[in-house]
């Protein structure tokens, strides 16, 4: 609970804490020679628990240091080191604002009390150009093509086919899948092995629990990853464990040396780097999980449709069906409203996750699964696919062209694949997430990859370019290299 002296003001950016009383912060339970830890610590434990919501601006760091009886110094580095932390970041006018919590880390309290489950985060007010990761280009949604077949499926549809059927799917969108997925992705599988979900977001969930019943309590996930995974993941009683990204994807030795049985990647196209895990790591990763008969693999295959300038990498799943749960979506080839993916698990595993999938929902809507089901079998997907691949390519590109211009020496990742792209910036004078914040008051919303973290690191950009046309992404890419531009120039000046 915080007590304060006199009125709380409310504006856009969320209360204003102010008073002698905040938090009750008591400089005197410091350690010796400890002021900036112990505020920072103070600060920080307020923020978790909730006491600082998000979007509450915490005091000047004048008027704290003056009602501690501290230096402004020991204030100034304290807020530092939270924005180090993706906890607080800077927007002008606003001063110092708490932003989202991260995902919990080894070692946090997981307890069902304890965590709180995020939605995805929406841009702040006075955003132009949302280049949010994980959106796609909604306006191409085939809605003649759509139509077209729910008419052919209506003029077919049988009463019994409207009925709650199969708590697994539709036998036909079930067919359809494995026969598209086996051609695409070399996945291998019979019809009754798949399992239609609301989109990876419940297969991760309907893991999670029956994982959780079976006495998983942790399991590892890429650092970086998506924030939304280790968020549903934590929901669901699953620690995620960070274990770090390179060039090559995933460290499999230091997967091996975490103890944990369970491994969350996106090895097609990880998010947030968009590198492929390597051949020499995909086979430790395989030697890994067949070391011991209840280790898994959780293959995220987020977003494998959209490829640009390489091959197609084939899912792990075709190398060992019985070691790996695969899971995908049409929510990055259609829309994310469709609430519609699939998920292909061992058959150790099938039974608990048909019985959690019954208990959640009895089954996705029938008439959308009869409908992707037509699209399917009449080529009518793939005839979509082809489609928004050309003008993603085109939108990349654009995004691409407007960097390069106007910020010629940043680090680009993640070009060949995906719907969004990565910035390096290890140089980068001030954390990342007050970066985002100074690009927001531009007009422009991205995600600052300490998000998607769960240990220090460079600070960078995730950038979604999948939502706007090309002139728009030229012109997000010349607000985004002004905006480091002028704040490195700051530096140097400073």
């Amino acid at each position: 609970m915080v007590w304060l002296e006199g009125p709380i003001e409310r504006r856009e950016t969320g209360p204003i804490f102010a008073g002698s009383d905040f938090l009750q912060l008591r400089p005197a339970a410091a350690p010796p020679k400890g002021l900036t830890t112990w505020l920072r610590d103070e600060l920080r434990a307020a923020i978790l628990d909730g006491r600082l919501p998000s979007g509450a601006r915490l005091p000047a760091t004048r008027a704290l240091a003056a009602e501690l009886g501290v230096s402004r110094g020991v204030v100034v580095e304290a807020y530092q080191r939270l924005a180090d932390e993706g906890l607080v970041g800077a927007r002008t006018g606003a001063g110092s604002v708490v932003t989202p919590p991260a995902p919990a880390a080894a070692g946090t309290d997981t307890s069902h009390a304890a965590r709180v489950f995020r939605l995805p985060l929406p841009p702040p007010a006075g955003i132009e150009l949302d280049l949010a990761p994980g959106v796609p280009d909604l306006s191409a949604f085939p809605r003649a093509a759509w139509l077209r077949a729910e008419r052919a499926v209506l003029a077919s549809l049988r009463a019994a086919d409207l009925g709650y059927g199969d708590p697994r799917g539709s036998p036909v969108l079930r067919q359809e899948l494995v026969r598209w997925l086996a051609r695409t992705r070399g996945v291998r599988a019979q019809d009754g092995d798949l399992l239609v979900v609301g989109g990876v977001a419940q297969a991760l969930a309907l893991l999670g629990q029956v994982l959780r019943a079976r006495g998983f309590d942790a399991v590892a996930v890429e650092d970086p990853s998506s924030r939304g995974a280790s968020d549903q993941l934590a929901y669901w009683g699953l620690r995620p464990v960070g274990v770090p990204v390179d060039r090559d994807g995933m460290r499999i030795d230091d997967l091996a040396g975490t103890g944990l049985d369970v491994a969350v990647l996106t090895p097609a196209h990880q998010f947030p780097s968009g590198v492929v895990l390597a051949p020499h790591r995909r086979a430790a990763l395989l030697a890994w999980a067949g070391s011991a008969v209840h280790r898994l693999i959780v293959e995220d295959d987020y977003d494998a449709e959209h490829r640009y300038d390489r091959a197609p990498v084939p899912a792990v799943q075709a190398s060992a069906p019985d070691r790996v749960a695969y899971t995908g979506s049409t929510s990055k080839s259609l829309a994310p409203g469709m609430r519609l993916g699939w998920l292909i698990a061992p058959r150790r595993l099938r039974d608990d996750l048909i019985a959690a999938k019954h208990a959640s929902d009895l089954g996705n809507p029938a008439l959308p699964q009869l409908v992707i089901a037509h699209l399917l079998a009449s080529g009518g997907y793939e005839r979509h696919l082809r489609t928004v691949r050309s003008r993603q390519r085109q939108r990349r590109d654009a995004l691409l062209a407007g960097l390069r211009e106007h910020l010629p020496d940043a680090q680009v990742e993640g070009v060949a694949a995906g719907l969004h792209l990565l910035i390096t910036l290890p140089q980068l004078p001030i954390a990342d997430t007050n970066l985002v914040d100074r690009i927001a008051a531009a007009g422009v919303f991205v995600h600052p990859l300490s998000w998607h973290r769960h240990r220090p690191g460079p600070p960078g950009l995730v950038i979604g370019y999948a939502a706007h046309a090309p002139d728009r992404l030229c012109e997000a890419g010349r607000r985004i290299a002004s905006t480091i531009e002028a704040v490195q120039k700051a530096s140097s000046a400073g």
